[in-house]
């Protein structure tokens, strides 16, 4: 008879976070993707407003989001700690060489946080997702005047005498033409940033959900219903259960 043990993993702001940012970053990409092309969707300038608008609004949300996540990693239980999420730790290259050798073996032990993998896996599409949302609220600012930067970039570029405040997205009245491109200037690297970054984003993703998946099939342990109810179920001991 196999004995099966239930342990509580996931906190709530925890999972909470997860689905929010899942929401987000789907919203966020398939938005940035009709950006991208709305000049051959055939997307008008008030389109193309319209389409940014609803863009950086889903950004705000995403930002509070994950800057609530960082804040919890240094408040929430166990799991959820970034000494939990870290793989830069004494003995790493020991355990992430173990976990990699049992899981192609097939007898890997479980873990009730992140394994080795899962954890350099977190850490880089935590570092990623700062940087688009960094990158993000900068050309919230340049693109269509948004906050947190967005009247810094319009005084910028406003003509003398032109109240920053006046300024049109995409309507170049009252825009002094060199400032204009200066700004312009300082923004093209932060498109670069923000648009390569998206398809790393995107890679990691599809990475995260094929790790999802191999550990669930080798592992067991509810990995993704853990997300909603915030238990794991193993018939096994997990190797971080101190």
């Amino acid at each position: 008879m196999t004995n099966l043990k239930s342990y509580v993993v996931w906190d709530g702001p925890t999972r909470w976070f997860h689905w929010i940012n899942v929401v987000c970053v789907l919203a966020l990409a398939v938005l940035g993707t009709a950006i991208l092309y709305s000049e051959d969707l055939g997307v008008t300038d008030d389109g193309k407003i319209l389409l940014k608008t609803t863009h950086v609004w889903f950004g705000y949300v995403f930002a509070v989001n994950l800057g609530w996540r960082v804040a919890w990693a240094f408040f929430g239980n166990r799991q959820a700690r970034w000494s939990a999420i870290f793989p830069f730790r004494p003995g790493c290259g020991t355990a992430f060489r173990t976990y990699v050798r049992g899981l192609i073996r097939g007898d890997g032990r479980p873990y009730l946080g992140h394994n080795p993998v899962a954890r350099l896996m977190v850490s880089l599409l935590v570092l990623l997702l700062v940087v688009q949302a960094v990158t993000g609220l900068v050309l919230a600012g340049t693109d269509i005047y948004y906050p947190p930067f967005g009247y810094w970039f319009a005084n910028w570029v406003a003509a003398p005498g032109v109240d920053p405040w006046a300024l049109v997205p995409y309507d170049k009245t009252g825009i002094d033409a060199a400032s204009w491109d200066a700004m312009r200037a300082f923004r093209s690297p932060f498109v670069t940033v923000h648009y390569w970054n998206f398809y790393a984003l995107l890679f990691l993703i599809v990475i995260h959900i094929v790790g999802v998946v191999v550990t669930e099939l080798r592992e067991g342990g509810g990995l993704v219903s853990a997300m909603f109810t915030g238990r794991k179920v193993f018939d096994r001991e997990p190797v971080d259960d101190v």
